[in-house]
Parts: C-alpha cells; sequence; structure tokens
C-alpha cells in the first residue's frame, strides 16, 4: 500500500469516527429532550455567549464561564486515555471520550443532580442545560480533546490552570470547585462564591 492510499485508508478511519461520533451526540439530545429537557433558551433566542452566571440564561446558550470547564474535560479525556489506551486509534478514544461526556450532560439534567447543585452548590435558581448547551458542552469536549491531541503536554497544561484561575476569579467557580461542591460541599467555599 502507497503513502497515500494509506493516508487516505486513516482519513476516512477518523471520518467513521467522526460520522459515528455526531451519531452519539444526536443521541444524547435526543435522549435530554425525551427527559423533557428544554430544546433551546425558553426565552427563544440563541446567544452565541452569556457571561452572567447568576441568570436565566446560564446553561441555556452556546457558551458560558462552564464551557471552559467542558474544554478541560476534553484536556482531561486525551490525557487519560493517552496513558491507559495509547495504542487504541484516535477515533476509538475520541469515542470514549464523547460517551463519558454525553453521559454526564444526561446525568446532570437528572433532577437528582440539578437538586444537588441548588442544595450544593451557589447555583441555586439552577433549572438544567438546554439541549443546545449541552449539546455545544459536548462539542467543546471534543474541541478540547483534539487540542490535547495536537499541542504540547505544557501547553494544554498552562491552559487549563489558565482556564481555572480565571474562571475561579471571574465568576468564583471552576471544574475543581464544581467538582469539589458536588461531593464534598464546604460551607466556606459556598460563603466565598456567594459573596459575589
Amino acid at each position: 500500500m502507497s503513502a497515500t492510499a494509506s493516508l487516505t485508508a486513516k482519513r476516512l478511519k477518523l471520518r467513521h469516527y467522526l460520522l459515528i461520533g455526531a451519531l452519539m451526540i444526536a443521541a444524547a439530545a435526543a435522549i435530554l429532550l425525551w427527559m423533557g429537557r428544554n430544546p433551546i433558551c425558553t426565552c427563544g433566542t440563541i446567544k452565541l455567549w452569556v457571561g452572567e452566571t447568576n441568570s436565566s440564561d446560564n446553561s441555556q446558550h452556546i457558551a458560558d464561564w462552564y464551557t471552559l470547564s467542558h474544554i478541560i474535560h476534553g484536556f482531561l479525556f486525551y490525557g487519560l486515555l493517552w496513558l491507559v489506551a495509547r495504542r487504541t486509534p484516535i477515533g476509538a478514544r475520541l469515542l470514549i471520550a464523547i460517551l463519558i461526556e454525553a453521559s454526564w450532560e444526561i446525568f446532570e439534567n437528572t433532577d437528582m443532580v440539578i437538586n444537588r447543585y441548588r442544595e450544593a452548590t451557589i447555583a441555586l435558581g439552577y433549572v438544567g442545560d438546554s439541549v443546545l448547551n449541552s449539546v455545544s458542552d459536548i462539542l467543546f469536549m471534543v474541541i478540547g480533546f483534539f487540542f490535547a491531541a495536537r499541542a504540547p503536554i505544557w501547553l494544554t497544561v498552562v491552559l487549563a490552570i489558565f482556564f481555572e484561575l480565571l474562571a475561579a476569579w471571574v465568576i468564583r467557580d471552576n471544574l475543581t470547585l464544581n467538582v469539589l461542591m458536588l461531593l464534598y460541599p464546604l460551607d466556606a467555599v459556598k460563603a466565598w462564591q456567594g459573596a459575589m
């Protein structure tokens, strides 16, 4: 097989993985709709960015401050899957990452998790994500995954730290604090987050 034919075969293979990934994301969207999630914000508009976390628009549009966490998910999934399954084709590892992220988006939008966010975090009025936001979160994870696959490790780590510090500074929340407050809520952290 010539080098060109081999490259074409790899591209076709990656296209197949991407098609399967798109179908997985569509299936997650269908499940979220079946669960009763709103397709888009109930305000009836679609915004590219929402910077206000204490509003009914948060987690309803394409991107918000929590988008940074989903990009970091992509970094983490790429790194972990590289460690445990580096001989597995990158397309297959991407599908595993999409499965994990899509499963989280579905689980995150159950009444149990929505109520947990309301009880344990500063997200008192959280009503769950719109389907648009959940799909966007998965796609941002994919962007993070591909970035980590191409960028030097040091750059990915620096960017993840920067995203965490930026979100903590601007909205007093980030991936680390979100996980902490969901699993082991601390009153001092909740008070600090609520002092915005």
